[in-house]
Formats: C-alpha cells, sequence, structure tokens
C-alpha cells in the first residue's frame, strides 16, 4: 500500500520530472475518495498527471524518518540515485503545508521521571478530558494517509519500549496518546487542544488507560510512576 510521501518519475518522457500531489491539491481533496486509494497511490498520481503508469519510477519517502523507498523501476532509466537526492532536499511545505518536520521523541528513552509533579498530574487529567477526539481531528485537517503515515512513524519508534511493555487492555489508550503526539507534528488549530498529552509524553511520560484507572509510565520498561481514579 502506497504511504505519504509518493511520487513517480518518467524520465524518458519528461526530462527527469517528479509528479507527485502538492498542497494546494491535497487540501482541495481531502474528503475525496480517489478510488479509495487517497492522495499518494502511485496510480491516481499516475492516472491524474495522464502518465503510462507501467512507464514510470515509483517511489516512496517519509520526512521524519527519511526512509526512502524504491518502489518499481519500469523505465529503463534508473534515476533512483538522483531522485533521493532531490527528495531529501525537497521542502515538505509545498506537498502538506501544516507538517513539521522534526525528530521522534521516544518517551521512554528520555530520564525517568520518578514522581510526577502537581504541573503534570494536571495535564493529564486535562488530557483524560479530551482524548477521546483526537484521531479524527488529526486526518480531518491534513488527510487520512499523511495522518496515518506520520502515526505510523511515531508509533515504529516507540513500538518496542512502549507497545511491549505495557499490557494489552491499556495499549488502546496508549495509541491515543501517539495520535495526540502525532499531532503536534502538523501547524494546525484543532477543535479540541491536545497539547497536555505532548507536553506529557515530551517529559518522558506516557498516559494510559484501562477504563477505570489513569496511570503514568516513565523510564525504559514503562515502569507505573502514577495512578489516577476518576
Amino acid at each position: 500500500m502506497c504511504k505519504f510521501f509518493s511520487f513517480v518519475t518518467e524520465p524518458e518522457n519528461n526530462g527527469g520530472k517528479r509528479f507527485y500531489f502538492d498542497w494546494d491539491y491535497r487540501k482541495t481533496n481531502l474528503n475525496a475518495h480517489l478510488d479509495d486509494e487517497g492522495e499518494d497511490s502511485h496510480s491516481i498520481i499516475c492516472k491524474h498527471f495522464g502518465l503510462k503508469e507501467d512507464a514510470c519510477n515509483k517511489y516512496e519517502f517519509n520526512p521524519l524518518t527519511k526512509e526512502f523507498v524504491v518502489d518499481q523501476i519500469n523505465a529503463t532509466v534508473d534515476d533512483r540515485v538522483q531522485v533521493e537526492e532531490w527528495v531529501n532536499n525537497l521542502d515538505f511545505k509545498k506537498v502538506v503545508e501544516p507538517l513539521i518536520v522534526k525528530p521522534i521523541v521516544n518517551p521512554l528513552e528520555l530520564k525517568m521521571v520518578k514522581k510526577p509533579t502537581k504541573a503534570q498530574i494536571k495535564l493529564l487529567e486535562e488530557w483524560a478530558s479530551v482524548r477521546d477526539s483526537v484521531w479524527a481531528s488529526v486526518g480531518d485537517s491534513v488527510g487520512d494517509s499523511v495522518r496515518d503515515s506520520v502515526g505510523a512513524s511515531v508509533w515504529a519508534s516507540v513500538r518496542v519500549s512502549v507497545g511491549d511493555s505495557v499490557r494489552d487492555s491499556v495499549r488502546d489508550s496508549v495509541w491515543d496518546s501517539v495520535w495526540a503526539y502525532t499531532s503536534s507534528f502538523f501547524d494546525i488549530k484543532y477543535e479540541y487542544d491536545f497539547s497536555s498529552c505532548v507536553k506529557l509524553w515530551e517529559q518522558g511520560l506516557v498516559p494510559s488507560f484501562d477504563g477505570t484507572t489513569w496511570r503514568l509510565h516513565s523510564g525504559k520498561k514503562a515502569e507505573i510512576v502514577y495512578e489516577w481514579k476518576p
């Protein structure tokens, strides 16, 4: 499945030009089905620009992790070296204007918080009041493919330390925290304020909820450092 950011080249016929959907196109088509493939589908890109798909080279790039993927080389000209250099220097404000390209923080690799402060406990209480709204808000603003790819990048960076250290019963709530942190990668005024969770995350604290009890986890083993029953 194609992921953000996808693009194609047709080096034999277009002098090495790269084809992709920019922000003007994306913001206009956020709610379009696009054959349910999304604006980061190589097929949709080729169709939109009138290209022969089986003559195009297909690539993917993650601007946060800098992972460059050669999906297919269909043309007789292999331009992957030039393309990788180009995409690493691309201004992604032209692709997703609200995107903030920054390092991904793994909260459990930060200095362990042994005892949360009153201010951090207040942040947890604020997060508890808005967490159910985070998924839709991010997707509605930048599109599902962008949201999902950025969220997956965040999750991949913390999966081993966070995902494998908490119980199954709270893993969904940790996903909510991932999405809250994902929201910080976009310069968007959301309907709800998710900054409480982002601040906890960047201070080395991961919230979880099992339906009854809220907890804060910290340290490499995601140790429980605070519990609260509303």
